[in-house]
């Protein structure tokens, strides 16, 4: 990792630790528990859209496919909740490689169309398979994850123990960008007639990465499943992997910090549009939570037109820009060019 990574680290795990003494609140704590687990789930789609170039709309099922592994084992099986977790992340990764083979052939739409068309199957089975999933009952009495023989039951503990995970993870994928397999992913982005013309094995390098980015997403689903002790089919439908994928492009597709951003700002919105529907009350503006999709459509066009690198490419930019500024008024000359 370079330098401004492990200053990026260090502001992150800063804010990690003093933000829910900040909130005070153990139902604003929930939401950034909520807010870690799209962290994790758009750092492993950032991996495969933003440094292999593949799109995925599918994810959501990815998450699914942990939430309910890890649900059904522990409730139905008796498994603990860290070897069901393991048993989920190892299922969606096998599922990601079968899925994988065929539909990495595709390129472009036709590549997000697959992908989408398997989001739906697997809320379709969510639904539909009563006797395995239950539903849309759902699976009710999923327990707590323990730590070191301590189960996690306060919004607080489980707060933090959920952001170590987007540490972690968050790491691991700097370590994977900076080697050679990360070389090859962004030289497949670039060019995959030119990746493969220089030696890069495309077609084994993107069905690794798509397998990784399911082992994140998979990994999220777990941690969801624990915190919230019961799941069903509503919070994986399609629409959740394409706000997994609006997330990653807010943020910024070319960087893994992109994804943190990104998900952080979608994740905490609607509870900065309820701040926003009283003042607007009180002018005689009615907000309704029906258009919160109109607000995030017009932020991601807004987004795309005067940032389309994404929010950390363009903060970057106006930091550089300020430091520059910075350095020539102290040099006396703030608006002579170099």
């Amino acid at each position: 990792m370079h330098a401004k990574d492990y200053i990026g680290f260090s502001i992150l795990i800063g804010m990690v630790l003093v933000m829910p003494h900040l909130v005070g609140n153990d139902y604003y704590v929930g939401v950034l528990v909520f807010a870690a687990f799209n962290c994790l789930a758009c750092i492993g789609l950032c991996l495969l859209m933003g440094y292999a170039g593949q799109i995925s709309l599918g994810h959501g099922a990815f998450i699914a496919i942990g939430a309910y592994a890890s649900g059904l084992l522990t409730t139905k099986m008796g498994w603990s909740p860290w070897t069901a977790m393991a048993a989920g992340a190892f299922l969606a990764m096998a599922i990601a490689f079968i899925v994988g083979i065929p539909t990495l052939r595709l390129k472009g739409h036709y590549l997000a169309m697959a992908t989408l068309g398997f989001a739906s199957i697997v809320h379709i089975v969510a639904v539909a398979a009563v006797d395995l999933t239950g539903g849309p009952a759902g699976v009710l009495g999923i327990p707590r994850i323990g730590l070191f023989g301590f189960s996690l039951d306060s919004d607080i503990q489980y707060y933090y123990f959920a952001w170590t995970a987007v540490v972690i993870g968050l790491y691991l994928a700097f370590n994977i960008i900076d080697s050679r397999i990360g070389r090859g992913l962004r030289a497949i982005h670039g060019s995959e007639d030119a990746a493969s013309a220089a030696g890069v094995n495309t077609s084994v390098y993107k069905i690794q990465v798509f397998a990784l980015s399911a082992v994140y997403a998979s990994v999220s689903g777990s941690l969801y499943a624990y915190y919230v002790n019961y799941i069903d089919p509503g919070p994986f439908d399609v629409m959740h992997s394409i706000l997994l994928v609006t997330m990653v492009a807010v943020g910024g597709l070319r960087h893994l910090w992109g994804a943190v951003i990104g998900a952080l700002l979608l994740s905490l919105l609607p509870e900065m549009l309820s701040f926003a529907a009283a003042p607007l009350q009180a002018i005689g503006i009615e907000y309704k939570p029906d258009y919160d999709i109109i607000v995030y459509g017009t932020i991601l066009l807004l987004i795309m037109l005067f940032l389309p690198e994404g929010l950390f490419a363009g903060l970057a930019a106006g930091c550089k820009s300020a430091w520059n500024l910075f350095k020539k008024i102290l040099k006396g000359r703030p608006f002579v060019r170099e």
